[in-house]
């Protein structure tokens, strides 16, 4: 496994692993220990990534799905590679404040949606969004405007 070429992926898609982690977790700290597995995550499925969804697919679904599943845990679960890469840390960006309202906005919407709009405001296709979410490219569509309708509404209030 070449470790520059999963570091380079790591910074070329950092910013969509510290939305996720923005909207899926309250605290810093939280944030942090998500992104932390988010990397462990990629870094044990990346010998398995065969190339047949685009790269960006592939990371936005373990993303999501640990971020999910993390929520389900029941019992803290350890277990250690034999290695993992070197500088791996990478800096949360600062947000303005209209950007910290629309992430206080997002959060107030389920994981699904989440999910969703998250993909959307990262400029994935409705085929994409679908492929990595599992609902139907047309249902895409629908739900986006729902999710956009609610967050208006809670933008107003």
């Amino acid at each position: 496994m070449n470790q520059e070429i999963f570091l380079g992926m790591l910074r070329q898609h950092e910013g969509i692993l510290h939305k996720i982690c923005r909207l899926y977790r309250d605290t810093p700290e939280d944030r942090e220990d998500l992104f932390q597995e988010i990397i462990y995550q990629l870094w044990k499925s990346y010998p398995s990534f065969q190339g047949q969804a685009k790269l960006s697919s592939w990371i936005y679904r373990i993303a999501l799905n640990t971020a999910l599943a993390s929520f389900r845990k029941k019992t803290p679960r350890v277990s250690y590679q034999d290695s993992l890469p070197d500088n791996i840390a990478v800096p949360a960006p600062v947000l303005t404040e209209q950007q910290e309202q629309l992430f206080r906005a997002l959060q107030q919407l389920s994981d699904a949606e989440k999910a969703i709009i998250t993909l959307y405001l990262e400029d994935l296709s409705y085929q994409e969004i679908g492929a990595i979410t599992g609902i139907d490219v047309n249902y895409v569509g629908v739900k986006l405007n729902r999710i956009k309708a609610k967050l208006k509404t809670i933008l107003k209030s």
